[in-house]
């Protein structure tokens, strides 16, 4: 394997993805914990510092699941309300994930910031007991 390629198959794994598949790695996943991270990412930089600039990452199949259309934005009084009312009631979150234009565990992780589910293993944020 060259070094180019190497580097390549480290920066995909650093990203969150399967080298080969381009799938986003489970959350549970070694890959996804911040150490090795933090060293897949020492790796790549040691190899790119030896061998020049980065080779082009592999292309991700057109198969990855889009982004939730409310990704990455503030959760609205609202839509907490909502959550919490569901799963209070004991309802399926999968439809008011799609309503709220969130993930399933995008969900979950709001609820464990709610205070209303303890984090399981794996999930990386500060737990209920912090600012939300």
């Amino acid at each position: 394997m060259e070094l180019q390629q190497a580097r390549a198959v480290l920066d995909t794994l650093a990203q969150g993805f399967h080298p080969v598949t381009g799938v986003l790695l489970d959350a549970d996943s070694p890959y996804c914990d911040p150490t090795v991270i933090r060293a897949l990412f020492t790796a790549a930089r040691a190899l790119e510092d030896r061998d020049g600039p980065p080779a082009a990452l592999p292309k991700v199949p057109s198969s990855r699941r889009a982004a939730a259309p409310n990704q990455g934005k503030p959760w609205a009084p609202e839509d907490d309300a909502k959550l919490d009312a569901a799963f209070a009631a004991g309802a399926d979150l999968k439809p008011l994930a799609q309503e709220l234009g969130r993930s399933a565990f995008a969900l979950e992780a709001r609820l464990v910031k709610l205070g209303r589910l303890a984090p399981r293993s794996g999930m990386r944020f500060p737990s209920a007991g912090t600012a939300v």
